[in-house]
């Protein structure tokens, strides 16, 4: 703003481009990281998988019922619902790795990307507006 649009043009390489440079390495770092660890997975049964699918649904319910405390429309109901029951999937594997570094990223990564995520695209999202319209309905 100060320095106008050349300036602007000038800083852009360091603002925009270098994010997208910046998460790579990220995201690789991160799969690299979790697939040498990735045998421990199946030591951990069915109680992470169970933690992976029930969990968001929980905190979908939670947040469903605080939207409509708070009055939110059908479509600001389902969103926050979704947000609600998302995994973080940059930020706490970040987190994570720096304040407990002993913690398994094969577990934490892959749960929130290989379960957490599809289930709530596939079978998430559409289970969250039946209940807003069920709960809308006041039944």
């Amino acid at each position: 703003m100060l320095t106008g649009e050349k300036g602007w043009e000038k800083l852009e390489p360091f603002t925009q481009e270098i994010f997208y440079g910046a998460l790579t390495f990220f995201l690789l770092d991160m799969g690299l990281v979790a697939a040498k660890r990735i045998q421990e997975l199946g030591k951990t049964g069915s109680f992470l998988i169970g933690f992976a699918v029930f969990i968001p649904v929980i905190n979908a319910m939670v947040g469903i019922l605080i939207a409509k405390v708070l009055g939110f429309e059908q479509g600001n109901a389902l969103l926050f619902a979704v947000l609600c029951a998302s995994a973080s999937y940059i930020a706490v594997p970040a987190a994570m790795r720096m304040t407990v570094p002993e913690a398994n990223p094969s577990l934490y990564v892959s749960m929130a990307l290989a379960l957490t995520f599809p289930f709530n695209i596939v079978i998430g999202i559409p289970l969250y507006l039946e209940m807003i319209k069920i709960i809308g309905r006041g039944v």
